[in-house]
């Protein structure tokens, strides 16, 4: 990564396409809802407070999360602060069963929204993403028109796109309403920067990084004798048994990931944690609008935002992650998303 692709993590993260600026530390509201362990609704309602308290504007959700507990806290939340509302992005199609492309219809797509409406309690979604779509969907163009009318009737104001490989998140931003690509990019998983990201950011499409910490790993915390509850996915996915294997871990083994983080340990500056040191590493990258790590409580949701107020890492810290990620990850990782 070269100087002039370093970036203020302070400064407004911009989805062009569709004239938003927000906050380049975001709140990812998938833990929050379910999968992740039990998460008291008061904690999870602690973590939200507080990181909109820090300056955070710009949460993500999805339809599934919870079975939409993750959708209605964040209304709850939402209403007893009044005043200025954040971003909320959400997702649907994750609720078909079979998840087929033919679900990917308009009466669907519209009962989806709707639902979401009503759980996050509003006249209107701000941003509606397809939720890692099969990868017949993004060449589609019933299933954007369907969107395009979803918006001409005020039900969304815009519409992005969640994928797990590059070349999906490629399609994607090839449609003219595609506002945003989410997309995971983390220090295990470097490759859209090579070729995503720029040509995102050429097109005025806004970048939301999602497991930025691929899954705790890169919290540096975890250890070989880690332990998780059996509603976790980092319990029951490990090896892809309910969806993508990549959102588990970011897709490496456990026990290399392990072997990666503790060969960044060095890198993280003083006064940083290492999770801090994997944010600001991603927020390098100017290309990327907005990270959205979760948060249980609301310790951690400050500490996330103040990931944002580092300094900018040095050409020698970001030369030595990619060596990391060249030796140990990328083998596992490169070439599958």
């Amino acid at each position: 990564m070269s100087v002039t692709q370093q970036s203020d993590a302070r400064s407004a993260g911009s989805f062009a396409r569709a004239g938003w600026s927000v906050s380049r530390v975001g709140f990812g509201a998938w833990a929050i809802g379910g999968t992740w362990g039990h998460v008291e609704e008061a904690d999870a309602k602690a973590a939200l407070h507080a990181a909109l308290d820090a300056g955070v504007d710009f949460i993500d959700t999805a339809d599934v999360y919870g079975d939409g507990r993750s959708e209605r806290i964040i209304a709850e939340v939402l209403e007893a602060r009044g005043g200025e509302r954040p971003i909320v992005a959400t997702k649907l199609g994750r609720r078909l069963d079979p998840h087929v492309a033919e679900g990917y219809n308009a009466a669907n797509m519209e009962a989806f929204v709707d639902r979401s409406l009503a759980n996050l309690r509003t006249d209107r979604l701000d941003l509606v993403q397809l939720h890692c779509p099969p990868q017949a969907v993004l060449y589609d163009p019933e299933v954007f028109g369907a969107l395009d009318d979803l918006k001409a009737k005020g039900k969304i104001a815009q519409y992005g796109v969640s994928v797990e490989k590059v070349e999906e998140g490629l399609k994607a931003i090839e449609w003219p309403g595609v506002v945003s690509v989410q997309v995971i990019y983390n220090l295990f998983r470097q490759r859209p920067a090579d070729l995503l990201l720029p040509r995102a950011a050429d097109k005025g499409v806004g970048i939301i990084v999602r497991v930025p910490l691929a899954s705790g790993l890169l919290t540096g915390k975890m250890t070989r004798t880690t332990s998780f509850e059996a509603d976790d996915h980092r319990s029951f996915n490990r090896a892809g048994e309910a969806f993508d294997v990549g959102e588990t871990f970011a897709g490496v083994p456990y026990e290399t990931g392990l072997e990666a983080v503790e060969a960044l340990r060095p890198l993280v500056p003083e006064n940083a944690t290492m999770a801090q040191f994997a944010l600001r590493w991603i927020l390098m990258e100017r290309s990327v609008a907005t990270v959205i790590p979760g948060a249980k409580n609301a310790d951690q949701a400050v500490a996330n935002a103040e990931a944002a107020a580092l300094p900018a890492l040095s050409d020698e810290v970001m030369e030595a992650a990619r060596d990391v990620y060249d030796r140990l990850i990328a083998p596992h990782v490169h070439q599958r998303w």
